[in-house]
């Protein structure tokens, strides 16, 4: 309601769109606790108990070497009681999976991570093939979310318009880093997307991200910068 006439039309388009602030809200008492992107809490209530996740010097110089890897912050606290904690607002979209239907075991993009519970396990695993990481625009090392219990990612488009893509022994090709979110037992390469570089250049699209095995993939197809010839032509 408190919106200044210089900005009601940009308020109101966005209103339509559905361009808003969002919040986490979690109620601890429900959980034993959970770990947080540094940073994203906004303000707490009831009987909560704020540790910063590290263990010892040795802890501290091992999720730094992670942090440094992956992109991540070093520390993520981690925060149990009997309250509330609400987040921060973002404009992003919050997505709640549950990884007991990931298959217990989730590879996430960078800058996706918000919050999981502490029954999941926080990790790092290196790419099995450098081509993954060297040819295309992902990164050597990413974050793997395992265990049981609930997370929440920040996706960029919602959850609705996000493809789901599931695999049984089956090899699935996306040009570009389009998946944001997949079951780590899949590998990944990158591989010419025809059987030679000329056909490759024929089909204008390079090199692709290839996925094998069994698993399942969560796509965003907004990913990636607009292209000219996605827009609407005139008339």
């Amino acid at each position: 309601m408190s919106v200044t006439p210089s900005k009601s039309m940009i308020r109101y388009f966005s209103s339509k769109m559905n361009v808003r602030p969002r919040q986490l809200v979690v109620d601890l008492s429900r959980t034993s606790g959970i770990y947080l992107q540094a940073g994203a809490m906004q303000w707490m209530s009831g009987s909560n108990k704020l540790s910063s996740g590290i263990k010892g010097i040795g802890d501290f110089g091992k999720k730094f070497i992670k942090s440094t890897v992956t992109g991540e912050t070093t520390v993520k606290p981690e925060y149990s009681g009997d309250g509330y904690l609400v987040t921060e607002q973002t404009y992003r979209h919050l997505i709640l999976l549950d990884l007991n239907d990931w298959g217990n075991n989730l590879m996430i993009d960078d800058g996706l991570f918000l919050a999981a519970e502490k029954s999941v396990d926080l990790s790092v695993k290196k790419r099995t093939n450098l081509s993954s990481a060297i040819a295309a625009s992902e990164g050597l090392f990413n974050t793997v979310l395992s265990g049981n219990g609930y997370i929440c990612l920040e996706s960029r488009i919602p959850y609705k318009e996000l493809i789901i893509i599931e695999m049984v022994n089956e090899t699935v090709s996306i040009d570009g880093p389009m998946a944001i979110a997949w079951t780590s037992n899949l590998e990944l390469t990158v591989e010419k997307s025809g059987k030679s570089f000329m056909g490759s250049a024929v089909s204008g699209e390079g090199l692709v991200n290839v996925y094998r095995g069994t698993g399942k993939i969560l796509m965003a197809p907004l990913a990636g910068k607009l292209k000219i010839r996605d827009l609407p032509k005139s008339g």
